[in-house]
């Protein structure tokens, strides 16, 4: 008889046990089914809240006990008065005018500018209810990569200024190249004082295997319809036409850059910087490449009584392989860096 206790216990655990996980895969999978048409979802973010919530938390931790007690007496009155006025101004069919937004944007650009499907989402969120008393403000690091990446981005960021809605574009550490051409579509630029500004160049490079093939007796073959559908090949033995050519279109690429750079911001001498150098923010607005030295957090601060701050972020929704490789890079690059500070101690 005990032993069928025994198994009768036994028995209604495994079924508890196994109910529950089966519970649980459910849920789980009914989670993801309907997370599955979804691609994405914004975030906003109420930052002036966050910020005189820390300045309000910081202050009443400087005062006494009795000029605490005071100050939130004087708050509760100061509200009492403010609903009632607005209670009154309700009744008589009037409001009062809000503050007008601040929205912020953060862009982190790869050498391949795939952060532009965010901000596509991002700049249409905002388009949809911002009005030209308000502003854009992106934080923008980023030091370039493909040509049609990051004139897609910069394409996304023309549409604020299309909608007359003021756009202005901070670099705390680098907007260079691709990052810059971006950057200049700002009604106004900001830069910390070491932020890496400008490199208005073009850059390809091309390693070339034929004469390891050759020497191993291996033949490459490449056919192509078109006289220059292939200007430089790896495998194949290149030709001075061909280097000719190649070189004509990293400079006609050079030229459109220089006269992008050069319709949004008039006040540059393009020759003097479209040498492909960089320069530091503080020698940058010697250039008239920025038009303000600071950083991001100092700009908010400075509008928080004038304007109500938003951060508008569009997630991804990733798959456990993306993340698992996302990990992975990532693990790569800081120990990449790491190497590198060991061997270079200096920075400058």
């Amino acid at each position: 008889m005990e032993f069928f206790t025994d198994y009768g216990l036994f028995l209604a655990k495994a079924i508890t046990f196994i109910l529950t996980v089966a519970i649980t895969l459910i849920l789980i999978l009914g989670l993801l089914s309907k997370q599955k048409g979804k691609k994405g979802e914004l975030e906003l973010v109420d930052l002036s809240k966050q910020l005189k919530n820390t300045k309000k938390s910081i202050e009443e931790q400087l005062l006494t006990s009795h000029q605490l007690k005071e100050r939130l007496k004087a708050e509760k009155k100061q509200n009492k008065i403010k609903n009632k006025e607005q209670k009154k101004a309700a009744k008589n069919g009037q409001s009062s005018d809000p503050l007008p937004q601040l929205y912020v944007v953060d862009f982190h650009g790869s050498i391949d500018a795939k952060e532009v499907a965010s901000l596509r989402e991002e700049v249409t969120a905002i388009l949809s209810v911002a009005t030209e008393q308000d502003e854009v403000f992106v934080r923008l690091e980023s030091g370039g990569g493909m040509v049609h990446g990051y004139g897609l981005a910069a394409s996304q960021l023309q549409r604020i200024k299309d909608k007359n809605i003021p756009l202005t574009i901070s670099v705390d550490k680098v907007a260079a190249s691709g990052g810059y051409m971006m950057a200049c579509i700002a009604d106004k630029i900001i830069s910390a004082p070491f932020a890496i500004i400008g490199s208005i160049g073009v850059v390809a490079q091309i390693p070339n295997f034929n004469r390891l093939l050759k020497k191993h007796d291996i033949e490459f073959e490449q056919l192509t319809a078109g006289e220059y559908k292939r200007t430089l090949t790896i495998f194949g033995e290149n030709t001075e036409e061909g280097r000719e050519k190649f070189k004509q279109e990293l400079q006609e690429t050079h030229d459109l850059f220089k006269n992008f750079v050069t319709d949004h911001r008039h006040q540059i001498d393009i020759d003097k910087v479209a040498t492909g150098e960089h320069w530091y923010g503080i020698q940058a607005i010697e250039r008239k490449l920025v038009d303000h030295i600071s950083t991001s957090d100092d700009y908010l601060l400075s509008q928080l009584d004038d304007r109500h701050i938003m951060s508008v972020k569009y997630t991804k929704h990733k798959k456990l392989s993306d993340k698992l490789t996302h990990a992975a890079s990532m693990a790569i690059e800081n120990s990449f860096f790491k190497l590198l500070q060991l061997n270079f101690n200096r920075l400058f």
